[in-house]
């Protein structure tokens, strides 16, 4: 909590995720907003390399050193990285990285990359830049989005160098450059990309402009349902009023995340997916008694799930 209350006032603009009223879908919302003024570009997509469990102590206590120097707090989070690591019934004291789980490890992340990724764009990259570009990052996933393929290119080069210096590694098959254009004469436009669970993307708007859109990523769309399932598989024989009310807080909890403009379908699809696979283990409860549509059809009546409100409109 006096960690928050230090560095709020230090955080940029640019930074999301463990911050009091900045959630991943106020970061999705300012990145549609930014490549948009921007009619796309170029987005360079950041993967850091196990940012928790490598993080420099001796780097994270000079980055201290310049806002806490209160003797009774810097005790404390000198405990917490020490802390050891139980694994397979034995411990472990590793030198690098935050405590899995640990209260302090977001806040610890934040002011690290804080002053490695988001002070550097802000203060030394930007400024010397052709064109505009902006830096959204939601905790240790982050994302840049360049009007100029030349300004992209120069940041692309240098980053490694930065993060290396600091001990941080990017992920070299999930770190890269995307052309992401805005369609029009002449130009089809071209490319995708993730970003905190979404799928960025240019179409049409219901006026025929060109907008850009998020719908639930792939992956993470088949990790979901994936987990539906084993749950159902495991579950099966429990009463079917228990079943039903399970999903439904996971449906509901699934909708508050992904359930934003633009993202209806998707989201419909995954309910009309999780009704397939539970019909599928319910008719797997009984060789005698199977499950058939018609049958189904009459349960879901019984037990309806509940309408995915809008998360944010």
């Amino acid at each position: 909590m006096v960690l928050n209350a230090v560095y709020e006032q230090d955080f940029l603009d640019c930074s999301y995720g463990f911050r009091p009223g900045r959630s991943a879908h106020d970061a999705l919302e300012e990145l549609r907003k930014d490549a948009m003024s921007l009619g796309g570009g170029h987005v360079l997509e950041l993967d850091i390399k196990k940012c928790f469990d490598v993080l420099d102590h001796g780097h994270l206590r000079t980055f201290l050193d310049k806002r806490v120097r209160d003797g009774v707090i810097r005790k404390a989070i000198d405990k917490w990285l020490k802390a050891g690591v139980l694994e397979a019934g034995t411990i472990s004291h590793p030198e690098t990285g935050t405590p899995q789980g640990g209260v302090v490890s977001p806040i610890l992340m934040n002011i690290y990359l804080h002053e490695v990724l988001d002070k550097w764009f802000v203060q030394e990259v930007r400024p010397r830049l052709h064109e505009e570009a902006y830096l959204k990052r939601y905790a240790d996933d982050a994302v840049m989005v360049f009007c100029s393929k030349v300004d992209a290119d120069r940041v692309m080069e240098v980053l490694p160098k930065r993060f290396g210096r600091f001990g941080l590694t990017l992920h070299p098959e999930k770190t890269g450059l995307i052309r992401f254009t805005r369609p029009g004469p002449g130009n089809r436009g071209s490319g995708s990309f993730d970003f905190l669970g979404f799928t960025h993307y240019w179409a049409r708007s219901r006026k025929g402009n060109w907008v850009v859109k998020q719908k639930t990523a792939k992956d993470r769309f088949s990790r979901a349902l994936k987990r539906i399932g084993q749950w159902c598989r495991t579950h099966r024989h429990w009463p079917v009023s228990e079943q039903h009310r399970l999903l439904s807080l996971k449906l509901r909890g699934h909708a508050q995340y992904y359930y934003i403009r633009g993202n209806s379908s998707a989201v419909s699809r995954f309910y009309h997916e999780v009704r397939s696979i539970w019909r599928k283990w319910l008719n797997r409860r009984s060789q005698r008694s199977r499950m058939t549509w018609e049958r189904f059809t009459r349960l879901r009546k019984m037990y309806p799930f509940p309408a995915p409100k809008l998360a944010r409109s």
